[in-house]
């Protein structure tokens, strides 16, 4: 009992030990919040890599494919049939996007992917990252008579921060091609005052870089240009009829969003083309070897998954589209090539396990079968190396306490010999002696750990709190959504991971008092007293 009694006066009396409770403090506080915050970085990141990979990639080792997905996907079902709940086949190449931009022609390298609309979302959260509602409910490639949202759908708040999409789809497009046929009757009449004086193709150029623009082209522009519809070349029309593109659409894509539009410092996004616009992709074939072709596709929605490698790199267009432009479809069967096909597994699924059964059956020289955390591996990899460093570089400073502690309870020892040889005296044993020490140290590693649980919890749940006054007070921002892609600070707390913490702590201010114990212990109650 006079052990507790003394450790509890230590406690209260000493305000030395104060630093080393609040270093533990410290120390606690900042792992709890650290590892709470990096847990939601990767649980945000794993979510949305997961959004658009689907459990399984079931794929080919070359960009022709493999033929009939139909007999694939039954033999899957043979292989796996309990652990699958949907399948759905895709064609993946790459590809080069170009629109133009005022005068200038933007090119962009891309994935182009052919996709199923009406099984893709069923292995995937593809559908909930487009721009138009009933898109999100189900995919059309069909052009959208407006009603885009102005909001981004995926944030808490709804301040309007892409305006641009207020007239994108139908309505975009109608008022440009009257812009053009407007133009186009203002040059004609023009060009019987004055002939051309600049090259051809750079007069097309400075028109079509105008219908970009809300205003038409200067006078000089129109001026130069000779009796020819410049349109027609930029944007050749299917042979045998003339095509209405105030009416009709070509073959409509879904391009990320970050190959459309880049976010100014103000938060909004500014967009350099819209849905009702159209784009030219260069592809190559299927055949060996491979030619490039070139076709113009009209832009019906975006995609966003918040995932920079993602919106600027795919773009997704009908699987039947792409097939036929790439020959992917025997002309004496019908039967049409994949090169992958996406499979979801039902909840509770072991992957590795359905994985490797899909090996077995299918010759690994022909078929590349993969996790979505396999595809992504190197990523994963790299985030978990992250945090075990950062946890480690982290706990150093609960080690800065503990050796605090350690060279307080020396001073302790040498200041309280003389107590220490009364306390033999008095019946005392060395084991007691040295469990005061201990038991010192086990009271100031539990305060400050509790302490610094109280204070890490309270951060962690009140940190974008904690944000905004910061950014009220400085009037900087602490956390931008335009680099992070998260509109709000992602935290998870894991008590697991807060349980070792604590324990962690507690064991370093309990070890860092061994040493002063052993050696209170070991002092003879006659040389103690002699001492003083």
């Amino acid at each position: 009992m006079y052990k507790l009694l003394l450790c509890w006066r230590y406690l209260r009396t000493r305000w030395i030990a104060l630093a080393s409770v609040i270093s533990v403090t410290l120390g606690v506080a900042t792992m709890i919040v650290t590892n709470a915050v990096m847990a939601g970085f990767s649980n945000e990141m794993q979510t949305r890599i997961h959004g658009i990979l689907s459990d399984l990639v079931f794929e080919s080792h070359s960009l022709s494919g493999f033929q009939d997905p139909v007999w694939h996907m039954e033999e899957i079902k043979r292989a796996a049939g309990d652990q699958i709940a949907g399948m759905t086949p895709t064609v993946a190449v790459p590809a080069m996007l170009s629109f133009q931009v005022r005068n200038q022609w933007v090119t962009r390298q891309v994935m182009f992917i052919g996709i199923d609309p009406a099984t893709h979302a069923q292995v995937s959260d593809f559908g909930q990252y487009l721009q138009h509602p009933t898109n999100r409910q189900q995919l059309s490639f069909d052009l959208r008579e407006g009603g885009y949202d102005t909001t981004d759908s995926q944030s808490p708040t709804e301040t309007p921060t892409r305006p641009a999409l207020e007239h994108a789809g139908w309505p975009h497009r109608r008022m440009r091609v009257e812009r053009e046929r407007l133009w186009k009757q203002r040059l004609e009449s023009q060009a019987d005052q004055a002939g051309p004086t600049r090259p051809v193709d750079q007069q097309v150029d400075a028109v079509l870089a105008a219908t970009s623009e809300d205003e038409p082209p200067d006078d000089a522009a129109a001026a130069d240009l000779p009796r020819q519809n410049p349109f027609q070349a930029a944007r050749p029309e299917p042979q045998g009829r003339t095509m209405d593109p105030a009416k009709e659409q070509f073959t409509g894509i879904v391009p990320g969003i970050g190959l459309a539009s880049f976010r100014n410092r103000e938060g909004i996004d500014q967009f350099l083309t819209l849905p009702g616009d159209d784009v030219k992709i260069t592809f190559p074939t299927a055949g060996t070897p491979p030619k490039a072709v070139s076709d113009t596709f009209t832009i019906v929605d975006f995609y966003e998954s918040k995932m920079s490698e993602y919106d600027s790199n795919f773009v997704f267009v009908p699987i039947d589209a792409l097939q036929r432009m790439r020959g992917m479809i025997d002309p004496q069967t019908g039967i049409p090539s994949v090169n992958s096909i996406q499979i979801r597994l039902k909840p509770g699924a072991d992957l590795n396990e359905v994985r490797d059964r899909l090996r077995k059956v299918f010759p690994a020289d022909l078929y590349a079968i993969a996790t979505w955390r396999d595809k992504q591996g190197p990523l994963l990899s790299a985030v978990d190396m992250e945090m075990a460093v950062l946890n480690i570089l982290l706990f150093l400073i609960i080690a800065v306490a503990g050796f605090g502690i350690l060279a307080i309870f020396f001073m302790i020892v040498v200041e309280k010999t003389r107590d220490i040889g009364i306390l033999k005296a008095l019946g005392a044993t060395a084991t007691g002696i040295a469990g005061i020490f201990l038991g010192y140290g086990l009271f100031l590693g539990l305060v400050g750990a509790g302490a610094g649980l109280a204070l890490g919890l309270g951060i962690t749940w009140n940190i974008n709190q904690i944000r905004q006054a910061v950014e009220w007070c400085t009037g900087a921002r602490v956390f931008d959504p335009s680099i992070y892609y998260f509109f709000q600070i992602p935290t998870i707390v894991n008590p697991a991971t807060v349980s070792w913490i604590i324990v962690g702590a507690v064991a370093i201010a309990v070890g860092s008092s061994v040493l002063p114990a052993v050696r209170a212990a070991r002092l003879h109650a006659v040389e103690a007293l002699r001492h003083e």
